[in-house]
């Protein structure tokens, strides 16, 4: 055992030099190198955030590698939810480790090890690793299917299949200015929900869709919708062009309809500059208040008719929390499930724990059996913290 710094160049190195499917192995190899730690193995977060699968390093092999574990509850849920290391001690087997693995805010899982000696410099240690690894998984999931089958704990439909391909790979982003996060139930059915945000250097765009329909159908018709979306948006496109161009695509290539929202947002300012298309307006919780944002409703993308899209402004503040909903949150079966309490309730938690607060009273309320998609996405704004040092007075001297 070395004992020595982790030098973060050769565990990248070591991990490029490694097939893609063996991240765990290649920080496992290093972190017994240093530390001789035992039993390493990384455990994935499944699609909705209710189980892990436990993945055990070469040598390391746990009883229940395969198996979904029930999250809730669980002290690793209590690791996710914090984002605090677990050090808990065992005579016999030496001290059991527990850290996040978590990129931007998006949680990928965590890394469990047993260690004989567990000080501070060691704990510091793993972390970084555990830090690394989460970026070493964020490349390598790129060339191969095991993480994604790590994070299917039931049956994909093929329509899912498809519409899980359209959502972006992380559903949580933190940045300065912002954290956001977003959920979509069920993981193994699918109705035609999909949710899309992307960061550029002044912006942030968002957009919440809900294609008619079921099975694939449905999912073709996201599937264009989109597209349509993004090509538009990385051509330059604002949340109105975007739109406009979604609504042509579904007219001229489809038969159907769907609802959205789109939303541009200034990082500098707040400014939101916006699009509703038939879609259930938003919530936002402002100084401890829920309420119904009042927006104008155009027509869905891809009915016919004379009313042409326009672009609405709202102004978010720092603290503002905006939730965006399908009308699955709201269906007939999760009627009793009184939103804005469950926005007020959660208002202290990060929006990835807000938004699995949301979900799983939904599902609660239908006894697991949706009927339509449950979407949600939870915006917290932060504002440009460059802006209020600018805007700060001067202390007096």
């Amino acid at each position: 055992m070395e004992g020595t710094d982790l030098d973060l160049g050769e565990l990248l190195a070591a991990a490029e030099a490694a097939p893609p499917g063996e991240s765990v192995e290649v920080v496992a190899h290093n972190l017994r190198k240093r530390f001789g730690a035992e039993c390493v193995s990384f455990l994935f977060v499944d699609l909705i955030g209710e189980r892990l699968v436990r993945l055990a390093a070469a040598g390391g092999a746990a009883e229940d590698t395969g198996k979904p574990i029930e999250l809730r509850g669980s002290v690793y849920d209590r690791v996710l939810r914090s984002q605090r290391q677990h050090v808990e001690a065992d005579g016999q087997v030496g001290n059991r480790v527990i850290t996040p693995v978590t990129n931007r805010g998006d949680l990928i899982g965590v890394l469990e090890v047993t260690l004989q000696v567990a000080d501070d410099t060691v704990l510091r240690q793993v972390r970084e690793a555990a830090h690394a690894l989460a970026y070493i998984i964020v490349t390598d999931r790129r060339f191969t299917d095991l993480y994604h089958l790590g994070r299917r704990t039931t049956r994909t439909s093929l329509a899912a299949e498809i519409q899980h391909q359209l959502l972006p790979s992380a559903p949580s982003c933190e940045a300065a200015e912002f954290t956001l996060a977003a959920g979509l139930i069920p993981a193994d059915d699918i109705g035609g929900d999909t949710y899309d945000y992307t960061l550029d250097r002044d912006k942030l765009h968002l957009s919440i869709t809900d294609a008619m329909g079921h099975d694939t159908n449905s999912a073709l018709l996201a599937t264009l919708l989109v597209g349509a979306l993004r090509q538009a948006r990385r051509s330059g496109c604002d949340a109105l062009k975007q739109a406009h161009e979604a609504h042509n695509a579904l007219l001229n290539h489809s038969h159907s309809l769907a609802t959205g929202q789109l939303f541009c947002i200034d990082l500098e300012t707040g400014l939101c500059e916006l699009v509703n298309a038939g879609h259930p307006r938003p919530l936002r919780l402002r100084d401890n208040v829920v309420e119904e944002v009042d927006l104008a409703v155009n027509l869905p993308f891809g009915v016919a008719g004379p009313s042409a899209y326009h672009l609405q402004e709202l102004q978010l503040l720092p603290g503002d929390r905006l939730v965006l909903l399908t009308d699955g949150m709201q269906e007939r079966g999760a009627t009793e499930v009184d939103l804005a309490s469950v926005i007020h309730d959660t208002r202290a938690l990060h929006p990835r724990e807000a938004v699995r607060s949301l979900t799983a009273a939904v599902l609660d309320a239908c006894r697991g059996n949706l009927k339509d998609d449950a979407t949600v996405l939870i915006l917290d704004w932060h504002g440009d913290p460059r802006r209020a040092a600018r805007t700060r007075p001067a202390p007096l001297r």
